[in-house]
């Protein structure tokens, strides 16, 4: 009997609509972080949400010319909530008569010396390690199962807000897992969905509802053997923060790869660009990117360390996972050439002073068309743009005045 000489894997990625209650907490710390650029471009600030009940508590430090009083925060955390889609106490918060307690405090001296130097330099604001991440199997460059699942959840969110399923409410998962053979091939082997609803509406009407949703968003990838779970649980009425807190930060893995990556640890939401949990971050996803739209690897993580206080990072180093053109070595000194990865040179190439934070942490901080990171920077000095709707090479490229 011959044997199988064929290798298969399964990779499981997850997302969350806008309304889960840590989601939720993410665009209450970049909303204002946004609204604190707005005031002071050069604000420093590591803003944190929680939320549990009717109550919502923002904490955390801020240097800023101009800092938010307690009022607006609240104003703002409200508006957030209300945006995000509940109405009421029962179905999870309510914007309006929630509880809203404020905790910000000026910026640690002892960090702020290590940021700000005396010549003006900006130094990273912490240790740590950051990763960035690009493939060529979907236009986004970022795995197939992380964009199904996100695709999944848009749809949730899209039928809510159309009101083309009106019993939907604001809450939701999704998951979806691929399988791979020999690397190619990837067929959905199975997916969950799990999604607040009304009260009034069968948990049947709910699964039946959304099961053909799903499989209208998974299209080609999902087939007759393809298993759906969906709301398995049965009833989900009571969502949000009243039936799970919610934290700042604690959806990493879903925020960046999905888990096919490495992940530092350092959250981005509510910080600006003098952390390098997020500059960093979106710096290496850029790089990374480069790496793959220039055809010199079909997959790379690039992996950077950092000292606080210091400008250049302390370790630079790039895995291509055995797709690349070049010795992993020499990836790593074409990014360490190419790119500027002091703080204050990340913070200028990526724009990282204009207020946009709050859209990547409803619609995502990688794979989004329009956002700086993802435009890949050529040996030319050309900034070449994904474009989302297209085929991988399918890009459009412009002149830009310098690079990394």
């Amino acid at each position: 009997m011959a044997l199988d000489t064929t290798h298969s894997r399964i990779v499981t990625c997850e997302s969350m609509t806008l309304g889960h209650p840590d989601k939720l907490c993410d665009q209450i710390s970049d909303a204002l972080l946004d609204a604190h650029l707005v005031r002071d471009p050069y604000t420093r600030c590591g803003i944190e949400a929680a939320a549990s009940g009717n109550e919502v508590w923002v904490f955390g430090q801020v240097a800023s010319a101009d800092p938010l009083g307690t009022q607006e925060i609240e104003t703002i955390a409200r508006r957030v909530i209300r945006d995000v889609g509940y109405r009421s106490a029962e179905e999870g918060i309510d914007p309006e008569t929630c509880s809203v307690r404020v905790t910000i405090d000026p910026q640690s001296r002892d960090i702020a010396q290590g940021v700000v130097k005396a010549n003006g330099a900006l130094g990273a604001s912490d240790q740590g390690i950051v990763y960035g991440y690009a493939t060529d199997e979907t236009p986004e460059g970022l795995p197939l199962p992380l964009v199904l699942a996100r695709r999944l959840t848009a749809a949730l969110t899209t039928a809510r807000t159309g009101k083309s399923i009106p019993w939907l409410k604001p809450d939701g998962k999704a998951q979806v897992s691929v399988r791979y053979v020999d690397g190619t091939s990837p067929v959905v082997t199975a997916f969950v969905l799990s999604a607040q609803h009304a009260a009034d509406v069968d948990i049947e009407e709910v699964r039946a509802v959304l099961t053909g949703l799903a499989f209208k968003e998974l299209g080609a990838y999902a087939n007759a053997e393809t298993v759906a779970h969906v709301n398995p649980t049965g009833r989900f009425v009571t969502g949000g923060p009243l039936a799970d807190s919610g934290l700042t930060g604690r959806k990493v893995i879903a925020d960046t790869y999905g888990g096919v990556a490495h992940h530092g640890g350092g959250a981005f939401s509510g910080k600006d660009g003098t952390k390098v949990d997020r500059s960093a971050a979106y710096a290496a996803r850029q790089a990374a990117l480069t790496l793959v739209r220039e055809g010199l690897a079909r997959r790379a993580e690039v992996s950077l360390a950092y000292a606080i206080g210091v400008e250049e990072p302390v370790a630079i180093g790039v895995e291509s996972f055995g797709t690349g053109t070049q010795s992993d070595e020499r990836l790593a000194r074409t990014v360490s050439e190419r790119f500027d990865f002091r703080p204050a040179a990340m913070i200028e190439r990526l724009d990282l002073r204009t207020p946009r934070f709050e859209r990547t942490a409803r619609d995502g901080h990688f794979g989004i068309e329009g956002l700086p990171w993802e435009e890949v920077v050529d040996a030319r000095g050309y900034l070449v743009k994904i474009q989302t709707n297209t085929t991988c090479r399918g890009l459009k490229s412009r002149k830009v005045a310098h690079h990394g």
